[in-house]
């Protein structure tokens, strides 16, 4: 069965494509912000390829709409970030709002919130989740991701950087939320908002996830071969792990204006003036690389700083996962559980500062609160579904991180 959208407004189902039984549940996102149209364009694309061309599927394939008041205006939001309200606390005060109340991000978020409870329930998994996105700035395309291992193995397949660490910095992304549910959830950032090369990424890199995940046979995918090796140009072979380390926030109501010229992924030296911030510099704290400078209006987040992520760094967090050393941190003073179920540590300020950051992170765990001297430590690992994923080829890959 096929339904497909093709007009903004008229659906939030871009498009649903069933097949045969057994197989996965992909569910791709477009337009989570309004002013990033690429990733509805490529779904609507590589919907009618499947069907022109008669390609069968295996389990199910969704596409949908994100913020589609913001899409028909061409706004990041109208009222409020969409992608940043997916957290327990704030769905709850959504639910709770009054109908008069609700602003529009919130009805898209209870739509959006509707619609996913309606797949898990009704499909099976392997479920996939994939998120489009594009960027205020020149950039290479790239994958962002919750540090598990799951997000790490499916993303690895594909010839592009990959960003850990994104949840440490952001409050509420959509894919931040699936991904605590224990499913595998991937951010890819296809170029810049108005470029074409976007739109052509996004399709590249939706028909390659149909193949990974299974929905589709490679011999069935005409040019597949050009799909790929079009993410791997665009990306000019950089297809390195990276790690955030900085963030530069925006307030409501703060004047800030990035210097004109700079492309996601651009190294800078520790002192470079990046950008003026309420009329004053903004310098680069260290020699690292650029990662979404802003150039639009609306937006939290002024950019980022990232460095790559060494081999033997990511090889030996996975042999501490897999021999469960984070099991073990509770026993060290200054940390406690503060959900076992959840893989949530509290850490002791004073141990955090002893034991460091990366330490943590090779561990699998994310600082996100700090209260009263405390850090609240999450990890992707304890919640993740393993099992759901360990018959997939690509998680049975060894060589893949």
């Amino acid at each position: 069965m096929i339904t497909i959208e093709n007009q903004i407004g008229k659906s939030r189902t871009i498009g649903h494509l069933k097949g045969g039984n057994g197989g996965p549940t992909m569910i791709f996102f477009g337009g989570i912000h309004g002013n990033e149209p690429s990733g509805e364009e490529a779904m609507q694309e590589v919907f009618l390829g499947i069907e022109e061309n008669e390609i069968p599927v295996t389990g199910s394939i969704y596409g949908i709409r994100g913020n589609i008041a913001a899409l028909l205006e061409g706004k990041r939001f109208v009222d409020r970030d969409l992608n940043r309200l997916w957290t327990d606390e704030k769905i709850e005060k959504i639910k709770a709002k009054a109908e008069n109340e609700l602003l529009n991000e919130d009805r898209e978020l209870l739509s959006i919130h509707q619609v996913l409870l309606d797949i898990l329930k009704t499909e099976s998994g392997p479920f996939y989740f994939i998120d489009f996105h594009t960027t205020s700035s020149k950039t290479l395309p790239f994958i962002t991701i919750n540090d598990a291992l799951i997000n790490r193995k499916f993303s690895k397949l594909f010839p592009v950087p990959i960003i850990l660490g994104i949840e440490e910095y952001l409050d509420g992304p959509l894919l931040s939320y699936i991904n605590e549910q224990g499913y595998l959830a991937i951010g890819f950032e296809s170029g810049q908002h108005t470029a074409k090369e976007a739109v052509d990424n996004s399709i590249a890199f939706m028909w390659l996830s149909l193949v990974y995940g299974g929905a589709l046979k490679r011999a069935d995918v005409d040019g597949f071969e050009g799909y790929y090796r079009q993410l791997q140009n665009s990306a000019k072979e950089n297809a390195s792990f990276f790690e955030i380390i900085h963030r530069h926030p925006i307030a409501p109501g703060d004047k800030f204006l990035m210097l004109p010229g700079f492309r996601s992924f651009d190294v800078v030296n520790k002192g470079k003036i990046l950008a003026e911030h309420n009329d004053k510099a903004v310098l680069a704290l260290q020699k690292s690389s650029i990662f979404m400078p802003l150039y639009q209006s609306q937006g939290e987040d002024g950019f980022f700083l990232i460095r790559k992520t060494p081999k033997f760094a990511l090889w030996l967090s996975v042999l501490f996962r897999k021999i469960r050393m984070p099991a073990l941190l509770p026993i060290l003073l200054g940390v406690s559980w503060a959900d076992k179920n959840k893989g949530t540590l509290l850490v002791n300020e004073r141990t955090a500062r002893f034991m460091a950051k990366p330490l943590f992170h090779l561990l699998g765990y994310r600082n996100r609160v700090i209260n009263k001297g405390e850090i609240l430590m999450t990890s992707r690992e304890a919640t993740a579904k393993n099992k759901m994923y360990s018959r997939t080829w690509w998680y049975r890959n060894k060589k893949s991180v």
